[in-house]
């Protein structure tokens, strides 16, 4: 049976208020007293009763996640992120997936109804009207972490696809004298892959080279997805000299089907990424991607939704862009 306040109290010889005070460290109390109080709470190891709590106080100290998913390498440097600031703030991280947009929508009402956190995070690929206006609606504190946000009343943190994509094609023109380069794109539904084929095309206009629909193929960020763009694209009788995949997933599909064909990176083709995943450094030879901070990601988001929920006021929506880099391997 759990050790109840009442019963520290009756140990301590005060009232129940100055040992909730106590274990709250309110100033009200005398430094003696809650010594004795906290040094009773210890030996006879009490331990809140985070319900009661919570309906006291009307917080959970909880932080929900809600990502797309939660394997890979990109995703838990996210929740790492989040987990950081959150524990530095003593709030606890709660961390949902969501596979489709039915199952975000249960996550988010599910968090609603059941009064589960004191805020969310949700990382969403695209965002339809259901989803916009269901975060609209609700009442507890959000942040969207999302390359594209049109929710203009609703905080955000995003990397910036665009220029990401624009820097690595532009250097391959520019440093490494490509001109025939293709490019590996990322689902039509997802913000982040329509602004990455965005940079790409804006790179090739701007350095006066002719967009080759041919050379532009569609994948779903998965290294199956990168084999069979790869595969097509080596297997045209006009050839590219380089392949920018949006992903360095979709990437190191492309070095199994350089491979297996006989060839070499970067002699008979090179082959750039996107997101910099630990992945990304065991490929050889080593990849030149987009370094993309995506435990920066997670902190910022988490720090700017604590800055929400501490406010008493509505404070005004921020939009914090995060920009990104490049990493020279020697694949291109």
């Amino acid at each position: 049976m759990s050790i109840t306040i009442k019963e520290i109290a009756e140990k301590a010889n005060v009232s129940i208020a100055t040992v909730s005070r106590a274990l709250n460290n309110s100033p009200k109390v005398k430094e003696a007293t809650k010594e004795l109080i906290m040094n009773l709470a210890q030996e006879m190891n009490y331990s809140p009763n985070f319900v009661a709590r919570t309906l006291v106080k009307k917080k959970t100290n909880v932080i929900g996640l809600i990502l797309p998913e939660v394997a890979g390498e990109f995703f838990p440097e996210i929740i790492r992120g989040v987990d950081e600031i959150s524990y530095l703030n003593k709030y606890h991280l709660f961390v949902a997936s969501s596979h489709s947009e039915r199952n975000t929508v249960d996550s988010i009402l599910g968090f609603m109804s059941k009064s589960m956190v004191d805020g969310v995070i949700l990382m969403l690929p695209s965002i339809s009207e259901q989803i916009r206006d269901l975060i609209k609606r609700i009442k507890i504190p959000i942040v969207l972490i999302n390359g594209y946000n049109n929710i203009e009343q609703v905080s955000s943190v995003g990397i910036d696809n665009f220029q990401g994509a624009y820097s690595i094609t532009n250097f391959l023109i520019k440093n490494k004298g490509y001109n025939e380069i293709a490019f590996i794109k990322g689902p039509e539904t997802n913000a982040d892959a329509r602004l990455r084929l965005k940079g790409y095309k804006a790179a090739l206009k701007d350095n006066n080279i002719k967009i080759n629909d041919e050379w532009i193929v569609e994948g779903n960020f998965t290294i199956k997805s990168g084999e069979l763009a790869a595969s097509r694209l080596l297997s045209l009788i006009k050839k590219p000299s380089a392949i920018f995949a949006a992903n360095d997933m979709m990437a190191a599909g492309c070095y199994r089907v350089v491979d297996a064909m006989g060839l070499k990176i970067p002699d008979d083709v090179a082959v750039v990424g996107f997101d910099h995943i630990p992945l990304s450094e065991f490929l050889s030879p080593k990849l030149t991607t987009v370094h993309v901070p995506a435990d920066e990601i997670g902190r910022k988001a988490a720090q700017l939704l604590l800055e929400i929920m501490g406010s008493e006021n509505n404070i005004k929506p921020k939009h914090i862009k995060i920009s990104t880099g490049l990493i020279i391997g020697k694949s291109c």
